[in-house]
């Protein structure tokens, strides 16, 4: 290819990049949001927390990016650009799968440790941000993992509004070339590397956040305290036989 090609094809990895990183931000927010909205005590907070979740779940990320992009300005009177028009419907769209995950995992807790920080006197909000988030976080990583992935090769769906994404450029690419088997080799490539790197930065943040689980001073104090009274021969098997 050209120097032209070539700077059109980085062109298009940059942009989906951007949208990557926009829609990711997005789909988190509304991912904590409703995951956390669906464990809410107030049964009228998780019917509608569930309600989005099936309806954005439940339609297809296409047809919501032609809804959003299309119809919305009819609707509404907003004309959204491409880049905006992607991440709102990507985002919204992801973070529906993305707030099941975080329901899972902060149903998953153990019920002992909310109970312990009501015995002593935490809020909701407390005993969430204390308690229950940094123990069911490490847990949501691989599959959250999963579904930045997913969302990756999804952003290949806003080629269909003319952006200039990494497929759309590929596009223009073939038909200036004509050489379908060569470019689109290219394109799997580039999406398989930047699939790859984001699994390792993920792994990397699981790692990190599960090394601080369970590592508090009580965990030391526990740990020396068989063999403290192992030394003084208290507390041993039982006692003398």
């Amino acid at each position: 290819m050209t120097s032209g090609l070539w700077e059109l094809v980085l062109r298009g990895i940059w942009t989906t990049v951007q949208l990557l990183v926009f829609s990711a931000l997005l789909a988190t927010a509304v991912s904590f949001v409703v995951g956390v909205a669906r464990t809410h005590r107030l049964w009228i907070v998780r019917f509608l927390a569930g309600f989005y979740t099936e309806v954005f779940r439940g339609t297809s990320a296409l047809v919501m990016i032609f809804w959003v992009f299309f119809v919305l300005p009819v609707a509404f009177g907003w004309q959204l650009v491409p880049m905006w028009a992607g991440t709102l419907a990507l985002g919204l769209t992801y973070g529906a799968y993305g707030s099941e995950i975080v329901r899972g995992a902060l149903n998953a807790v153990d019920p002992a440790q909310k109970e312990g920080g009501i015995a002593l006197g935490f809020t909701p909000w407390q005993r969430l941000r204390l308690i229950v988030l940094p123990q069911a976080v490490p847990e949501m990583i691989p599959s959250f993992s999963n579904l930045l992935i997913e969302l990756l090769k999804g952003t290949a769906l806003v080629s269909v509004m003319g952006m200039g994404d990494l497929t759309f450029s590929a596009k223009l690419v073939r038909l200036a070339l004509q050489q379908s088997a060569e470019i689109y080799t290219y394109v799997l490539l580039i999406y398989f590397v930047i699939a790859f790197l984001l699994t390792r930065v993920m792994r990397g943040l699981e790692k990190r956040l599960k090394a601080g689980v369970g590592t508090g001073p009580g965990a030391g104090s526990a740990a020396r305290e068989p063999k403290r009274a192992q030394s003084t021969g208290v507390g041993v098997g039982g006692g003398a036989a």
